[in-house]
């Protein structure tokens, strides 16, 4: 199964970094590659988020669409989240946000994710795990973006 990780350093303290990783649905006002993102429902302590979310991949001129539930502990800066039904056959992660000193907060993110796509052949998977990759590492530098031009 595929799997990808990436470390960025954010510029701004965690509390910013995680305030800004929770509000996924401003997500598309600062994200090319995401349409759409609906909250369906938020669990009374606000920890736990069901979400619809259309992504655009432009190289295979695709629209993915899936429902994710998202569960945060702010209070360690960690996001568990998986996809429960969609497009992937299996999509499922871990965001962490560690303050490394007053103002630098380091953002590492985990994918594992497995897209079938019937008669495809390898260079099609290496293809998607780059967009993968080329995704995750654009999400990660949108937040940073985010969160340094934030107040």
């Amino acid at each position: 199964m595929p799997r990808i990780e990436n470390t960025i350093l954010i510029r701004k303290g965690r509390d910013t970094a995680v305030m800004v990783a929770r509000d996924n649905e401003a997500f598309p006002q600062f994200m090319d590659d995401v349409e759409s993102v609906t909250v369906l429902t938020r669990s009374d302590d606000l920890k736990t988020v069901v979400s619809e979310w259309v992504g655009i991949v432009p190289k295979l001129k695709k629209r993915i669409t899936w429902a994710e539930e998202d569960v945060w502990d702010p209070d360690q800066g960690i996001l568990n989240f998986k996809q429960i039904s969609g497009d992937f056959d299996e999509f499922h992660g871990t965001w962490t946000f560690t303050e490394i000193e007053p103002g630098l907060t380091k953002f590492d993110s985990v994918l594992v994710y497995r897209l079938e796509i019937p008669l495809v052949g390898a260079l099609i998977n290496a293809i998607i795990h780059k967009t993968m990759q080329n995704n995750v590492e654009a999400t990660q530098q949108a937040i940073k973006k985010r969160c340094e031009s934030s107040v």
